[in-house]
């Protein structure tokens, strides 16, 4: 065995870099004004969080899986070893070496593991609860199970260690720089903020703004094919995001794809909230964006129809446009409509309804004061749907290691937040999310036209994520049941965004078509037929099944060349309000 070598003295230098490196970071945490010794609120909640009450209630199991845990640890040799189940061992956070081969670490590990285990399984044994509030617990437990992983803290995180050793400490300063310039601007950053800019490396399709109101900006792009088809395509995204989304770079980007199969595409940009939107309703969204919208391009390509999609929030809205242009006798104007992720029925919305009961309706209405909402509290929101990837992840990258951001266009437009009006949020949330009237025939109205989706009989084509944890794909099923036209329903690969932005040319995921009418979702999959790749070529010949005709593109087919005079080069000027 290897004589331990005797540890040496540090040198003079070595302790004047340490006193720098404590020096500096008390300097930087008085500049910012913090005081945790005096925050009373924290220190409780901090140890409300290290109460052993909740893991000991997990269940006599419990003890019997830590006296486990010991005998592995201090008589590995004669203990039975840890069984990981399969989503421990894909588990990101603990890919280093360390966690397994250093006993100490691989003791946190297990033991981590244990208490999350017998956490859930006690939420699970819990009696006599309402099934709601159940999944309200469930929701807060796995959020705390996240928060305490023994990876988000520097003295039991093997690669932080490191990092502190191998720096001498500078690794912990660049990474107090980060968290106090992110508490300073109220928001986490998860990229390089440096790295993108609208209109240079990202939302770069040619086009042109044709229109602009107080709601939102209408850009037409510029063909890309001597004849285009008929109908044109126009394109509502959430107002909840920016919608570059669709037009993320030439690579990843749907609106120049759609350009280049010879359709005519509009997008709405829609205006991110400030003050003087504070009385704007859905009924606005509906009336003065999505129909105005399409009449506008109707009128200016003097067609009779327009291919319309929707995506999340803007596809539920879709679906009430479509309600009421039928109430209306109207719904001709419309030849088909695409729903991408989007919701009508929200007996079964996900994790999101756990942020839609009547303390959180009265937190809003508190930072709603304004008339807005401010985006970042919904961007916080989202990033809690997925806390170990969108919050703890970069908690440890950015904060524990000081590692310099990454660039990543995705996590770009994630940051990039809208501002919501307050008045439309609330109602969207009590009336949607709690309530689910638009589900029910006449119990919501716009502008007085009572909303029957059992009117709508439009072709539609829908397209859910498989993975999708804010718009889940059983939920968004459920539309199904109410439109009585012509329905195409894709189940595609992954989640929310990528389900949805997947080119051809990358090749990746798959979708599931089934071409039998069927009750449910699991019938649906049971017959489905899967084909690797992007759903975009199987929707494109949906469009194409319901009309071929082709015309020209000159005259009007490019922007600024038509009734309506270029206002500006696109994405526009409403992407860039902040």
């Amino acid at each position: 065995m290897a004589e331990t070598e005797a540890p040496t003295n540090p040198s003079l230098e070595d302790l004047q870099h340490w006193t720098w490196v404590l020096g500096r970071a008390q300097q930087m945490m008085l500049e910012h004004g913090f005081d945790l010794v005096e925050n009373r609120a924290a220190k409780q909640a901090f140890g409300a969080m290290l109460d052993p009450t909740a893991a000991v209630r997990a269940g006599a199991g419990f003890w019997a899986d830590t006296l486990q845990l010991w005998q592995r640890f201090l008589d590995p040799a004669h203990a039975a070893p840890f069984e990981e189940t399969p989503e421990q061992a894909k588990d990101r956070r603990f890919k280093a070496p360390q966690w397994r081969e250093e006993p100490v670490f691989d003791f946190l590990r297990q033991s981590y593991f244990v208490v999350a285990d017998h956490l859930l399984k006690g939420v699970d044994a819990l009696e006599g609860v309402d099934p709601r509030q159940k999944e309200q617990i469930r929701f807060a437990t796995r959020g705390f199970i996240d928060a305490i992983s023994p990876t988000n803290f520097p003295a039991t995180n093997p690669q932080v260690l490191e990092k502190i050793v191998e720096t001498k400490g500078e690794s912990l300063l660049k990474g107090l720089h980060n968290m106090l310039g992110d508490l300073a601007k109220g928001q986490m950053t998860q990229t390089d903020p440096n790295a993108y800019e609208v209109g240079r490396n990202m939302a770069t399709t040619p086009g042109k703004v044709v229109k602009r109101t107080s709601l939102y900006e209408l850009i037409q792009y510029s063909p890309a094919t001597d004849e285009v088809i008929e109908t044109p395509l126009v394109i509502f995204p959430p107002w909840i995001n920016r919608f570059y989304i669709l037009d993320l770079n030439p690579e990843k980007s749907f609106v120049r794809w759609a350009v280049e199969q010879g359709l005519t595409v509009f997008v709405v940009s829609w205006k991110s909230a400030d003050a003087t939107m504070k009385d704007v309703v859905w009924d606005d969204y509906v009336e003065r964006g999505q129909i105005d919208a399409i009449d506008t391009v109707r009128e200016l390509l003097d067609v009779p129809s327009v291919h319309a999609i929707g995506y999340c929030v803007a596809g539920t809205t879709l679906a009430a446009t479509l309600a009421v242009l039928a109430a209306r006798g109207q719904a001709d104007r419309v030849k088909s409509a695409t729903f991408f992720t989007a919701q009508v029925d929200f007996t079964e919305a996900g994790d999101l309804s756990m942020f839609v009961d009547d303390d959180q309706l009265a937190l809003i209405r508190t930072l709603g004061a304004e008339g807005f909402l401010d985006g970042r509290y919904m961007a916080a929101t989202f990033n809690l749907l997925r806390g170990r990837d969108l919050i703890w992840n970069y908690v440890t990258n950015n904060y524990l290691m000081g590692q310099d951001y990454a660039p990543f266009d995705l996590l770009h437009w994630n940051s990039d937040v809208t501002n919501l009006p307050a008045r439309w949020h609330l109602s969207y949330l009590t009336d949607l999310y709690r309530d689910n009237k638009l589900a029910v025939a006449n119990a919501l109205s716009i502008a007085g036209t009572p909303i029957d989706l059992g009117r709508v009989t439009t072709p539609a084509y829908v397209q859910a994520g498989r993975e999708d944890h804010i718009a889940p794909a059983q939920s968004v099923w459920k539309i199904t049941h109410h439109f009585k036209g012509p329905l195409r329903f894709v189940l595609a690969g992954s989640g929310h965004i990528a389900g949805v932005v997947n080119p051809p040319a990358a090749g990746k995921y798959q979708y599931w078509v089934n071409e039998e009418k069927v009750d449910t979702l699991a019938e649906f999959l049971a017959g489905a037929r899967e084909t690797k790749g992007s759903w975009w070529p199987d929707w494109i010949g949906w469009i194409t099944g319901l009309d071929s005709t082709k015309v020209p593109a000159k005259g009007a087919r490019v922007p600024g060349e038509g009734k309506l005079e270029a206002l500006g080069d696109a994405p526009g000027s409403y992407v860039r309000v902040r």
